[in-house]
């Protein structure tokens, strides 16, 4: 059900998928050998995560490597973009995100465009949980704000500034994240066609 549209930059969709699938993917996320501190920069405050770059023409690899992500991948992913940032993020107390506009394939190319769409599904949320909103902004005029809950998919213009709110509760608020894009080749060259980003000692 579509709940907000083009004028806000984003678009809700709750219960998109089963408790059951969540559960499976807070599982397989938090026992994931990539999974410790953030590899993302300093915006990404407290929080855990990794990352997968890759091609659209190595999803089937992704599908191989994360089974529990292939459901989310095939209902979020844009059939008019080509590459793609994918990370399972998690945030407990005192967390935060810093205001921002994604661009997180720059490390690769310099000068990139933000994505054209971020997905965020909402894997795991605490009970009462206060704070960890996800606030949009597009030139400092607030879109929305997103309080999260379980099975909540998000989808946002990738151009729009957003953060999210220090987690003021205790509790683990987990959430896929993958920024989309639509490069030129030239640009597609400089991408790795599948590429992992973690802290983790062991790859």
């Amino acid at each position: 059900m579509l709940l907000s549209g083009r004028l806000s930059g984003h678009r809700r969709h709750p219960d998109a998928f089963a408790p059951s699938y969540l559960a499976d993917v807070r599982l397989q996320v938090r026992k994931n050998r990539y999974f410790t501190t953030n590899n993302l920069n300093r915006d990404f405050v407290g929080t855990r995560g990794f990352s997968v770059v890759f091609h659209r023409s190595s999803l089937e690899r992704v599908r191989l490597e994360f089974p529990w992500a292939a459901p989310y991948l095939d209902r979020a992913l844009r059939p008019d973009c080509n590459a793609f940032y994918f990370n399972p993020l998690q945030l407990q107390k005192g967390s935060h995100v810093a205001p921002h506009i994604d661009r997180s394939l720059r490390s690769y190319v310099l000068d990139i465009h933000p994505p054209l769409q971020v997905s965020v599904l909402y894997v795991d949320v605490p009970a009462g949980m206060r704070g960890g909103e996800l606030v949009l902004r597009r030139n400092k005029k607030l879109l929305g704000r997103v309080a999260p809950e379980a099975g909540l998919l998000v989808e946002f213009d990738g151009d729009l500034e957003h953060s999210v709110e220090r987690v003021d509760t205790d509790g683990l608020r987990l959430s896929l994240v993958c920024e989309q894009y639509a490069l030129e080749a030239d640009e597609l060259e400089q991408v790795p066609e599948y590429r992992i980003e973690s802290r983790a000692r062991a790859y």
